[in-house]
């Protein structure tokens, strides 16, 4: 029997006004939020899911669901701006803003005070996402559960993030060479050897922070997952790395005449996988779709704890359409959960109004019902 027990954090975080500007299929609109638990309903495309993507913004600096920040611009609009104002753990005020404009680069600003490296703002206000696109962390490639990890990972660890984006950077230095090498032969082939040393510090550096966050994060899976399906099964992760295999440098030495011949980096963390698994059998092959929506709502319940612990106060939690393909009493299991006081601010879209209200008949908890209609507020 899995019992969840959640480390009691009292301080938190929260976004009490958000003021939309031509923002997708939104011209202008302002909610103001619950302290606790604040419900979207409507039909699809009503503009449910884009609230919640402009909060994701203004935690991440980019959108969700679509990551070219023009394509997010109302249609026929030159601009969109998303404001924001939060309560944060020190119990005062912050102003968040973001301004995108045709043809012009993205403005992100504190209060009032603008970025010059986005990368500054990521872990302000952290935040975890359920949404339906989570299925691709199940049956996308690699690359999908490599940026998964690297999110949340960068959200508590500023360092983290600076050596992935110079090991990206190393990484496309090191393929250019390997271009060079295999066009000329005359080459100083020994030149190699500095991006090899290079390449294989910060991939080291990589791999044991993966491996550590992994280490921790693994338990709180099989925690959770027990407690929302109510079943025996156990849950786990298991981190398919090059470097588990052996010291890096070596392996690039090893693999240097495969390198040069394609042109590419063969061995790294960059090819690094993660498999999910039930009583260890994989996922994606053998899960039913039950088992993979409950896998996925416990992994992300998960980031939420860890992120949390690691922060110190709570983050924000976002869940876009999660009911489907869950029965009612799943369902009930992970409100009862996400009520309790160990999370803070909640914001969930459902289209069945009705649904949701019954869901949350007999929790003992604070909602506040959005109903929205062709991206306006339509009843409150």
């Amino acid at each position: 029997m899995y019992i969840c027990t959640i480390t009691s954090i009292n301080f938190k975080m929260q976004i009490n006004k958000l003021s939309l500007n031509y923002f997708k299929n939104y011209l202008e609109e302002e909610f103001e939020f619950s302290k606790k638990v604040n419900i979207f309903t409507g039909n699809n495309g009503a503009g449910k899911t884009n609230v919640l993507d402009a909060i994701y913004y203004l935690s991440f600096t980019k959108s969700y669901f679509n990551s070219i920040d023009n394509q997010n611009i109302n249609h026929g609009s030159k601009y969109f701006m998303i404001n924001g104002t939060y309560n944060n753990s020190l119990d005062t005020v912050d102003t968040v803003n973001c301004a995108v404009q045709q043809n012009e680069r993205k403005r992100f600003r504190l209060n009032k005070k603008e970025y010059s490296r986005m990368a500054d703002h990521i872990g302000a206000f952290p935040l975890v996402i359920i949404s339906p696109m989570d299925i691709n962390m199940i049956f996308g490639g690699s690359e999908d559960r490599r940026k998964y990890i690297d999110s949340v990972i960068s959200q508590f660890d500023k360092t983290y993030l600076d050596i992935l984006l110079s090991y990206n950077k190393v990484l496309l230095q090191r393929n250019a060479f390997l271009k060079i090498l295999s066009e000329n032969k005359n080459t100083e082939i020994s030149q190699l050897d500095i991006w090899d040393e290079k390449f294989a510090f910060l991939g080291n550096e990589i791999y044991a922070k993966r491996k550590q966050f992994l280490i921790d994060f693994i338990p709180m899976i099989r925690n959770y997952y027990g407690f929302i399906s109510l079943e025996n099964e156990k849950a786990g992760i298991e981190y398919l790395s090059h470097l588990s295999e052996g010291d890096f440098l070596s392996l690039l030495k090893e693999n240097r005449n495969k390198d040069i011949m394609m042109r590419y980096s063969n061995v790294g963390i960059h090819r690094d996988d993660l498999i999910f698994t039930l009583d260890n059998f994989t996922l994606k092959k053998y899960g039913s779709q039950g088992q993979q929506k409950s896998f996925l709502v416990a992994l992300k319940l998960s980031q939420f704890e860890y992120t949390k612990l690691k922060k110190g106060f709570k983050p924000l939690l976002l869940l876009d359409d999660i009911f489907d393909k869950l029965d009612f009493i799943r369902i009930q299991q992970m409100m009862k959960l996400v009520s309790r006081n160990e999370f803070g601010q909640i914001f969930i879209t459902d289209t069945n109004r009705s649904r949701i209200e019954k869901v949350f008949e007999g929790i003992d908890v604070e909602i506040k019902i959005f109903e929205i209609d062709n991206a306006k507020i339509i009843n409150v």
